[in-house]
């Protein structure tokens, strides 16, 4: 918002240039009263000093009256800034597999879930117009935080997130999409069936745990990830899948308690046709991460997607402020006039 202060008629101004004549006049014995309010009064030689006083008030007066002719206004220019913002769920693997490390030896950097923290963190605070709710996910599925503009409370949150804070031993990506679209859906945003202003981003390193049934293998999950992609599909709610850690052997830590006693080699089971498979079919994208630099980027081409709109509009305030300087102006005349037309002291 921009202020500043104008006159809506500043040739009024002008006037002044006649209060001196004013007071030359009123100087004058022979002064018409109709020319100078209270002329005769005012000329009372007998008067000590203090009998200028009703000259001085009227003058100042007429100088406040000129000022509010000339209409002093405060401008205002103000921007407003409305913008129509998305509600997005980050889905994260907790799984155990996210404490792995793509390094070339183990214990020489972040593992997996230490280094997409800060980036989600900064993609968090990067949307300010946007709710944001956050599900995790490891054999079971669980909401840390519903759609909110309260990134404060989420951030804080997604601070305390950790290895354990669900059952690590699986990976459940479809019911972690089914959580996050459950909590979309009572936001209840839609047109006809279709969610509008609403993603989802999916960060994962590993591919959807399978369990024996008697029909062969099948999906850990009670949502399949790709049934809960065609749901996704149907409320037109793309999904972003992000695969986290490189291919190939890495660093698997045992620990005993919260520290690391050893590492062993493991081999990463990230699916990548699967997570391929859920953008494509809800319109959204994939993402490859193995190191922060291309999750980072992935983060950035997500974001440059679907990024809110800003509208912005500009209208100008008028605030009119000529009685800050009429009231005083008119209570110095009475004043003046009081003074003049009181009786004369005795010499």
């Amino acid at each position: 918002m921009i202020s500043d202060l104008s006159w809506k008629d500043p040739l009024w101004f002008l006037a002044l240039a006649a209060l001196p004549l004013v007071a030359w006049l009123r100087g004058r014995r022979r002064v018409s009263v109709l020319l100078v309010p209270f002329a005769a009064a005012w000329h009372r030689p007998s008067y000590t000093a203090a009998s200028r006083w009703p000259a001085a008030l009227v003058l100042s007066g007429m100088a406040f009256l000129v000022g509010a002719l000339a209409r002093p206004q405060r401008v205002e220019e103000r921007r407003d800034m409305r913008s129509e913002g998305y509600d997005i769920m980050l889905c994260l693997d907790l799984s155990g597999s996210m404490t792995w490390e793509d390094h070339p030896e183990p214990g020489t950097g972040p593992n997996r879930i230490d280094t997409i923290k800060p980036i989600v963190k900064g993609f968090i605070k990067d949307r300010p117009y946007d709710r944001i709710g956050v599900v995790v996910f490891g054999r079971q599925a669980y909401t840390l935080a519903p759609p909110t503009f309260d990134h404060d409370w989420i951030l804080q949150q997604y601070s305390r997130l950790k290895i354990g804070t669900v059952d690590p031993d699986g990976t459940t990506i479809g019911d972690g999409l089914g959580m996050a679209l459950n909590r979309l859906e009572q936001e209840q945003d839609y047109q006809g069936t279709q969610r509008r202003g609403a993603f989802i981003v999916l960060l994962t390193d590993g591919g959807e745990s399978m369990v024996d049934s008697p029909n062969g293998p099948k999906p850990l999950s009670v949502l399949p990830p790709l049934e809960a992609a065609q749901v996704a599909k149907a409320r037109g709610i793309p999904i972003y899948c992000i695969g986290v850690g490189s291919e190939g052997y890495v660093w698997a830590p045992y620990y005993e308690g919260d520290k690391i006693v050893t590492y062993s080699r493991q081999v990463s089971d990230l699916d990548p046709d699967l997570l391929r498979g859920i953008a494509t079919q809800t319109h959204g994208g994939y993402f490859r991460a193995e190191e922060r630099d291309t999750l980072e980027a992935a983060f950035k081409a997500i974001d440059s997607t679907q990024k809110v709109d800003l509208k912005e509009k500009h209208h100008v305030v008028t605030t009119e402020l000529f009685s800050w300087l009429a009231a005083p102006g008119l209570a110095l005349l009475f004043a003046g006039a009081v003074l003049a037309l009181a009786p004369a002291s005795s010499p």
